[in-house]
């Protein structure tokens, strides 16, 4: 049993493995969170309402509730399985010459893919601090509708991006996250041993669009709220 346990979960191959699997989950549950976030592009009263609905319907449908406490876990994996990686890595590479082979076989993104999982770890922290603590355990205004009761998210989310600093932080992070996925998505599914000399260069060129495509969309809904939205929040 102890030797199944360690083959599933502490050898380098098998953190790898994890590492993928985590990440294309996380990587459907960003095209998720970016179509939602796609609302925040209707403006006024009818982007409020549209908004808070979504907002309703991501905290309390079951099926979706569940899923939330995946994302949970597959964040934890992901980083975890990272730390551990990079750790074993600087162990076991003889520095000088490793680095010099890097550089001339590796791109930037696959040489810094632990600063820019470090990145991006930064990031969930405080957008969740900001936007997934508020929603639970800080203050959020509430309204009714038709006898449903709302709570604001489109208030505070609009809020945050009225502040430069908060929108120049979060075009970074997503700038970054764009980097991590340009080698991750793509080396995803080697480590889970999908190589094929007709689909593997399809998948490389649809996950490198996908890299920065889904990134894009979201620093384009904040440039949105920045520039177009300030003083709409109450």
């Amino acid at each position: 049993m102890a030797t199944t346990s360690k083959g599933l979960f502490g050898s380098s191959l098998a953190r790898k493995y994890w590492m993928a699997v985590s990440g294309l989950f996380l990587c459907t549950f960003l095209v998720g969170h970016l179509l939602g976030n796609l609302q925040l592009f209707v403006t006024g009263e009818e982007g409020r309402q549209a908004f808070n609905a979504y907002g309703l319907f991501m905290t309390t449908f079951p099926l979706v509730k569940i899923l939330s406490y995946v994302t949970y876990l597959a964040v934890l994996l992901h980083t975890v399985d990272g730390l551990m990686l990079a750790r074993q890595n600087r162990a076991a590479r003889p520095v000088k010459y490793v680095k010099e082979k890097q550089s001339a076989n590796a791109s930037w993104a696959s040489r810094k893919m632990a600063l820019l999982g470090t990145l991006t770890l930064f990031f969930i922290v405080i957008h969740m601090r900001s936007f997934w603590y508020e929603m639970h355990f800080g203050y959020v205004p509430t309204y009714m509708l038709d006898g449903v009761e709302y709570k604001d998210l489109w208030t505070i989310t609009v809020a945050a991006f009225e502040n430069w600093w908060y929108t120049a932080f979060y075009v970074v992070a997503l700038l970054g996250l764009a980097f991590h996925l340009s080698h991750g998505a793509q080396s995803a599914f080697q480590t889970l041993g999908v190589n094929h000399p007709k689909y593997t260069p399809i998948i490389k060129k649809a996950m490198g669009a996908f890299a920065w495509v889904v990134p894009a969309g979201f620093i384009a809904v904040a440039i949105f709220l920045f520039v177009v939205q300030p003083g709409q929040s109450i």
